[in-house]
């Protein structure tokens, strides 16, 4: 679901993309058929510039590049253009290649949590996949000893011996089978051939293995349970309870009623209150299908060790079966979820909207969104809610899930039998039979016969009245989604639909989706797992093809997605091409989305594409098997859920792995090649009679275009000239795709030889003037090191991924060194180096296969103080090797094209044109400008600075950071002290050292300072935007001045110095001898002396951290629970590392109504702290979340990544290694005091705070429609065909 909000957003990316790209913390657009699984990477607690979360900057501008590949996102948050290139299908350790769309099996991917959104979830990444039969394939006697020899070869057992739970003796996987290359050979024999196919068939007709840590169950009275022990992270579980009732089954009156009840029931809830103080997080969410409530809690509390799961497994029962529907808990939510419901309905999910009514035109789906319709929230009263409730809310209808660090099984049981057990069953009257017609309905108990008079005025004897029937136990429906679809298959008699064209003023550029949509078939056989991997195939192919084959040149798309993904929310699997592209360019973008997909069923893959991703996702799946003890329990459960919705069944990772290994070598061209025109039939054969109608075309497309010289102008689509194009494209002349050569080294031995004699690459002392080669500490494990070439390097050996890594290259500068004469240099410079894609004597095509090939996934950013690369890779097979030779080619053989400046420059300058379209981006953009004082290097850049940029002048802005002494790299990761320090000598020690250091010495000299100064006018200080648009929504932001993360302010002050008076009786000689070493003595006015003491210098953002969790509590309160006047509001801080400034953001949604009050209101917390002092409840509360988040973020390698970056950076010289070390101590001994001095650091005079308010509606007038920002989404929005149609988490 999209959301808007200065801390995180980003635009859904193609779907390789969307299936290798996710970030961990970022909050992304993403498609809902994306097939991408959850994602459980938190934000890094300290120091974490360079983290995909990115400091959970508040307001600012930064860019980030996924090297070399096609995705583009927008940071509302920093107003930053966020690209997400990456070289083709190249993967990433969080959402791989092999968890990307598919159709069919799931093997568990991982999502960002905070939303708690359903997601699909990627095949390969399996926490696990539903099985009913734990028996694999055995060969038959008949004939073993032959067909083992030239068809089979058996796999290794998987252990028995359950990996977490420590019992023993359950079933797993066993006898599992594999084809070699061999197995499918012609056997010359008929008898011995026809066996063969006999044993094939079979094999592949068996059942797939089960999960053989997962255990199922049942009460008496209905209620389902799942549970599964999982030990990541420790000391903790997830306990879900899920309803199996949505907005598809309420009533023509009753729409939204189902997300009234989670409101209603989730925060009326006593008992879940008083989970609040022992560092559980709860929230709901409300779907289609289901309704589901969450707590992620500890298994004990802390300081009394008293176990949680029974207070947790009470406060489910009291939200689910016992909620209390006071009418004033009915009023306070019915205003959230108005305020709710204009707070989503943002032109992105307007456009989901009509591609659901479009794709499900035939049932509910399409018409019953979760949010529901506003007259009918503002009417319900109690009765009707609770009627609601007793209709649907019964065990039989409800699945708990529990997976967690939960000890023992039976002990868990035992648990929720006391708890549910007693819980009634829902009952009810069966359907009377056709004897007794008029006794029909639930109401049959109710009718009473009537009597028979007869003419004489004699009542004759009353006819004996039938027995009620006995009331039956209500059971969940059998359907889940209880819908019905039109199917898109060959040989249906179906008229094809007209395209539907979707236009509006707000849209600013063309996206265009074609729909088939099929039955889910649910994989439960090795047959059915083989064809999920040759859909992959297909899937990978098409990607790479448009990525590779149109990138080199000035494509006419933005993006061409193919995606093929169950839909648990939907209950079908959903087909889908979509094309994105400015207006003028739309024949063009669809004719070459057409022709592509033509191709692939025409023609199918090559040899070489077989063999590329099948290796990879064997890769994969491979390194997924080594991480079974590693996977967190909120992936597991949300995968499991997923699983369960449509039926597949659930392995582990070994099971999937080893299930794969068996059916990949039975995968042949022509197999592949028949899978391609099945799931492509519906566009390749598009207007024959026999082939599949697609299920819907719609066009998403703006009002009018811009002209250069012109101006807008009306822009006209018709559904005509859509089909028109799509035959016209059908019936060009197409070629097979050709071979690539794929390079299997970017660095020769015989190159590396060389550089190593010319370079003569060495370890020199860490500090200047020091003499340790090396500084190992122990506490944290993190080792620091420096090349003879000035390069740093911090690098830390885990275990967190089985033998993946990550690496990080920083250098400082970024942004903040563009001048007036080169603004947006830098940015538009590192977009032309991603855009490129060429190193060395390599073409674009090769080094995306190479990465494919070795699993590695490349970040290319830059913000307003760096520039870094971040890499993902695995370390088997030579992975972390190929991760560093890629670095190497990068730094030492970029090339820089003007083509790709050309296309760099055009996606900014769509960008720019996309703001005006934008309430949150128009907003934000106010509101930073007047504080910045219109500071170029913090916004997007204009239309006018892009056009006049040249190739010299970008390549030098990139280059002059990119040297040697300004770099660090952090490398995080399951290798060996031999195996990283090898490639740190190899491929960074040989870079050529800085030639001119004081060219960058210079630059950080002159590089101009932030200054964020108070602003004594009013207008500035309070702005207004008004947008037109057709619906009513409104937004603001409250922003001021803040510390940075190392203590710094704009105006020279100092967080993290203590100055305290010297006792009078003191002279000073006295005072300076007892002065401690680190303490200075001032002299003051009037000659007080004091002194000068440095505070830890993790002190500030300690302090800040906490005063930001304590004024999101109040925030939430207040604003939005005490007055309901928002349903969204939050406090942002925005820390910078190396520049000494920040600023802190609260954000804010209503109505237009009521936006001013909620400001009003916003401000009164924000600047109530002294007058509402905090009480030790908060800041305990705050520190245990924070803590907990700490605790459960260490076991993730990127985390790690974060806390080592800028340990030796000399532009951040305040972070060492005592602010890892240290960081749970500090957090233990902070005290209120320390929060209020951070408070204290804060802007919040009048001069000093700034407010920006935006409205749009049918009657405001676009008074900023040429504002210039940066941000959101860029291009033609991809969207997720209703993921931003599911309701926001309740809190």
């Amino acid at each position: 679901m999209a959301t808007y909000s200065l801390c995180r957003l980003a635009v859904p990316a193609s779907t390789a993309q969307c299936m290798i790209n996710a970030g961990p913390d970022e909050l992304i657009c993403r498609k809902a058929s994306s097939g991408v699984g959850p994602s459980s990477h938190a934000s890094l607690a300290s120091s974490q510039a360079h983290s995909r979360s990115r400091r959970r900057k508040g307001l600012g501008s930064a860019i980030k590049h996924r090297w070399l590949g096609e995705r583009v996102d927008y940071d509302l948050q920093r107003l930053i253009l966020v690209d997400r290139k990456l070289p083709g299908l190249s993967l990433r350790q969080d959402q791989r290649l092999i968890s990307s769309q598919i159709g069919s099996a799931h093997i568990c991917g991982t999502h960002k949590r905070s939303s708690r959104k359903q997601v699909r979830c990627g095949w390969m990444r399996v926490p696990g996949v539903l099985y009913k039969d734990a028996d694999g394939y055995t060969l038959t006697k008949f004939n073993q000893q032959s067909l083992l020899r030239s068809v089979y070869q058996p796999t290794r057992r998987i252990a028995s011996t359950l990996r977490a739970s420590g019992v023993q003796n359950e079933p797993h996987a066993t006898n599992l089978t594999t084809f070699p290359e061999k197995a499918v050979e012609t056997v010359k024999d008929p008898i011995e051939n026809h066996a063969r196919d006999v044993e094939i068939k079979n094999f592949l007709n068996s059942k797939l293995p089960s999960h053989p840590k997962l255990h199922r169950g049942q009460l008496d009275n209905g209620l389902r349970y799942v549970i599964l022990p999982n030990k990541v992270p420790p000391n903790r579980f997830e306990a879900h309870m899920e309803m199996h009732v949505g907005s598809v089954d309420e009533a023509e009156h009753e729409q939204g009623i189902a997300h009234m009840i989670e409101h209603v029931a989730f925060l009326g809830s006593k008992k879940r209150e008083k989970l609040l103080g022992t560092g559980a997080r709860s929230n709901a969410y409300t779907d289609f299908h289901h309704t589901v409530f969450h707590v992620h809690s500890p298994v004990t509390a802390q300081g009394s060790n008293e176990p949680l799961l029974p207070l947790v497994l009470d406060a489910l029962h009291e939200i689910a079966f016992k909620p209390k529907f006071l009418l004033s808990r009915i009023e306070k939510e019915r205003r959230a979820i108005l305020s709710e419901l204009q707070m989503m309905n943002t032109i992105e999910y307007r456009v989901d909207c009509q591609l659901l009514q479009q794709l499900h035109s035939e049932n509910l789906l399409g018409y019953r969104f979760p949010i529901g319709l506003e007259e009918q929230i503002k009417n319900w009263d109690p009765e009707t809610i609770k009627a609601f409730h007793e209709r649907w809310y019964y065990p039989a209808n409800a699945t708990l899930f529990i997976v967690g660090d939960i000890g023992s099984i039976g002990r868990t049981i035992e648990m929720i039998e006391a708890q549910f057990r007693s819980t009634p069953a829902g009952m009810h009257y069966p359907v009377a039979s056709h004897s007794t017609a008029s006794m029909t309905g639930l109401n049959a108990h109710l009718q009473i016969p009537k009597l028979q008079r007869q003419v004489t005025a004699v009542v004759a004897e009353p006819l004996p009245i039938p027995s009620l029937p006995t009331p039956i136990r209500k059971e969940r429906h059998a359907l889940r989604p209880p819908v019905k679809h039109n199917w898109s298959l060959p040989g249906t008699s179906v008229m094809v639909k007209r395209p539907h064209i979707f236009q509006h003023e707000l849209l600013q550029n063309v996206s265009i989706s074609l729909f088939s949509k099929t039955p889910v078939k649910r994989v439960q056989t090795f047959s059915d797992l083989r064809d999920v991997l040759m859909r992959r195939i297909v899937l990978s192919t098409f990607q790479f093809r448009i990525n590779t084959r149109y990138k080199s040149a000035n494509p006419p798309f933005n993006g061409i997605e193919l995606d093929h993904s169950d839909s648990g929310r939907e209950g079908c699997t959903v087909t889908t091409l979509t094309v994105m592209c400015e207006p003028k360019h739309w024949v063009g973008a669809l004719k070459v989305a057409i022709q592509e997909a033509k191709r692939l069923s025409k023609y199918g893959v090559t040899k070489g594409e077989l063999a590329r991703y099948s290796n990879a996702l064997l890769k994969d799946s491979e390194h997924l098997a080594a991480m079974i003890d590693n996977v967190p329990s909120v992936d597991n459960l949300d995968f499991i859920m997923e699983s369960d919705a449509l039926g597949h069944t659930i392995m582990d990772q070994q099971q999937g792995h080893e299930s794969l290994l068996a059916v990949a070598n039975s995968v042949t061209l022509e197999d592949v090649h028949a899978v391609a025109r099945a799931m492509l039939e519906y566009i390749a054969e598009f207007g024959k009679l026999t082939a599949p109608v697609p299920t819907a075309i719609v066009a998403c497309v703006p009002r009018t275009l811009h002209e250069n010289g012109i101006g807008d102008v009306q822009f006209c689509i018709s559904p005509e000239e859509i089909v028109e194009t799509m035959v016209d494209g059908l019936n060009e002349t197409l070629i097979p795709e050709p071979e690539l050569e794929v390079p299997k080294e970017l660095v020769s031995p015989i190159q590396l030889a060389n550089l190593h004699m010319e370079r003569k690459p060495s370890f020199v002392p860490v500090t200047d003037g020091g003499m340790l080669l090396k500084v190992v500490n122990d506490a944290t494990g993190v080792v620091l090191r420096r090349l003879s070439n000035g390069i740093r390097v911090n690098y830390k050996i885990t275990q967190n991924e089985a033998k993946g890594g990550v690496m990080r290259l920083v250098v400082a500068g970024g942004r903040a060194r563009e001048t007036p004469d080169t603004s947006g240099a830098v940015a538009v410079g590192v977009r032309t180096l991603s855009e490129g894609g060429v190193v060395g004597g390599f073409s674009r095509e090769q080094v995306e296969l190479f990465c494919v090939s070795n699993l590695i996934n490349c970040v290319l950013e830059a913000d307003e103080e760096f520039i870094c690369m971040d890499f993902h890779f695995t370390v088997r097979d030579g992975g972390m090797c190929a991760a560093f030779q890629l670095l190497h080619m990068v730094l030492e053989h970029n090339v820089w094209l003007e083509e790709a400046l050309d296309r760099a420059k055009q996606l900014y300058l769509s960008h720019y044109r996309a703001m005006p379209k934008s309430l949150e981006r128009a907003t934000a953009h106010h509101l930073m400008r007047a504080m910045l004082g219109g500071e170029e290097r913090f916004i997007e850049p204009s239309p006018q600075t892009i056009e006049k940029l040249t190739l010299p002048v970008v390549r030098t802005a990139v280059m002059e950071q990119l040297v040697t002494g300004n770099m660090e790299v952090c490398v995080v990761g399951d290798f060996s002290e031999g195996e990283v320090e090898a490639c740190i000598l190899d491929y960074l020690g040989t870079l050529t050292p800085e030639r001119n250091p004081q060219i960058r010495k210079d630059a950080e000299t002159s590089e101009k300072a932030v200054i964020i100064k108070p602003c004594p006018h009013v207008e500035l200080r309070n702005q207004k935007v008004l947008l037109k648009d057709t619906d009513e929504r409104a937004c603001a932001y409250i922003a001021g001045t803040a510390p940075n993360r190392w203590g710094f302010t704009s105006d020279g002050r100092d967080l993290n110095t203590l100055i305290e008076p010297v006792p009078s009786t003191l002279i000073e000689e006295k005072a300076r001898a007892l002065a401690p070493p680190g303490v200075e003595l001032l002299t003051g006015d009037g000659g007080v002396l004091f002194w000068k003491r440095p505070r830890h210098h993790l002190y500030g953002s300690i302090a800040m951290t906490l005063l930001a969790e304590i004024i999101n509590a109040r925030l939430f309160t207040t604003v939005r629970d005490a007055l309901g006047l928002t349903y969204d509001v939050s406090f942002e801080l925005s820390l910078f590392d190396r520049l000494k400034a920040g600023w802190f953001v609260i954000s804010v949604t209503s109505t237009p109504a009521k936006i001013n009050l909620a400001v009003e209101a916003s401000l009164n917390v924000l600047k109530g702290l002294h007058g509402n002092r905090i009480t030790q409840r908060e800041l305990d509360r705050a520190k245990r979340t924070l803590m907990m988040r700490h605790e459960s973020d260490s076991k993730d390698n990127t985390y790690w990544l974060g806390l080592l970056t800028h340990l030796q950076a000399p532009s951040v010289m305040r972070k060492n290694v005592s602010c890892i070390r240290d960081l749970p101590y500090l957090y233990e001994l902070a005290t209120a005091d320390d929060v209020y001095k951070a408070y204290d650091y804060l802007g919040l005079d009048n001069d000093s705070l700034y407010t920006c308010i935006g409205i749009s509606g049918i009657e405001a007038t676009n008074g900023s429609s040429h504002v210039e920002v940066e941000q959101e989404n860029y291009g033609a929005l991809l969207h997720g065909r209703g993921m931003s149609t599911m309701t926001r988490p309740t809190t």
